[in-house]
């Protein structure tokens, strides 16, 4: 956690000393990777007894921990056992109008109100990144989505809204699993690439009403080509169901 957002006190007992997290806890966050990184596929059953033995434990924080991702929204029951969540097309469309608007009020915030300032440190290292994308662009994978989500995370953070940050990393994870097969040709990495670079230069430059049309046509485009690249994406998570799991 960072200092400038939480400083524990001189007093506490092993005051800077975390506790271990437990067993339960460990499992838990194992499995919640594993689900959000595509492991398992749209139809694949995950079953207590394989899970506590790739995870070597018992079976009790397995059963915990899935009852766990029930309530996230991660996986669901049917046919008696456990499978991934994929949101149905109404669902991904409420929650790509809820992005849309989390994306753009970090940058509209700072629109409106003369004192906040993106934080250029977070700025500056986050364009290092790209930059060093651009020159070496990554191969296509699904797993690329995990870095587009970083770039809109430190978007939001270098705004200083810690709450809007942590809301819009958890909508980004819900539809996880739709958007990372949207990342599977070089042209689709390469647009990406080049478009956050010219995002954050716009922000780092000061000209956020420029910055925030760019975000715009970024993230919000017309809901009827948002509706047509996720149904791609769904039929791209059919025939790709085994990709992530034996690569």
């Amino acid at each position: 956690m960072d200092a400038t957002l939480y400083t524990p006190s001189d007093t506490a007992p092993d005051a800077g000393v975390l506790p271990a997290p437990s067993l339960r806890e460990t499992v838990y966050a194992k499995l919640r990777t594993a689900v959000l990184d595509g492991e398992f596929g749209v139809r694949e059953r995950l079953a207590e007894v394989r899970l506590a033995a790739r995870f070597g434990v018992s079976r009790t924080p397995v059963r915990e921990a899935l009852a766990r991702l029930v309530s996230d929204g991660l996986i669901e029951r049917a046919d008696g056992g456990f499978f991934v969540t994929v949101p149905n097309l109404a669902r991904l469309k409420d929650f790509y109008e809820l992005r849309v608007t989390l994306e753009l009020r970090g940058v509209a915030r700072a629109i409106e109100d003369p004192s906040v300032r993106h934080d250029p440190a977070v700025i500056a290292a986050e364009l290092d990144r790209w930059y060093a994308m651009r020159e070496s662009p990554p191969a296509p994978d699904p797993r690329f989505v995990v870095q587009d989500e970083r770039f809109h995370a430190e978007l939001s953070r270098a705004s200083g809204n810690p709450a809007l940050t942590d809301a819009l990393v958890a909508v980004g994870e819900r539809i996880r699993r739709v958007r990372m097969y949207d990342f599977l040709t070089p042209d689709r990495v390469g647009t990406t690439i080049a478009e956050h670079i010219g995002i954050m230069e716009l922000v780092r430059d000061g000209h956020l009403d420029e910055g925030y049309r760019a975000l715009h046509a970024h993230v919000g485009d017309s809901m009827a080509v948002v509706l047509e690249r996720a149904q791609r994406a769904m039929t791209q998570m059919a025939v790709h169901a085994d990709r992530l799991c034996h690569p």
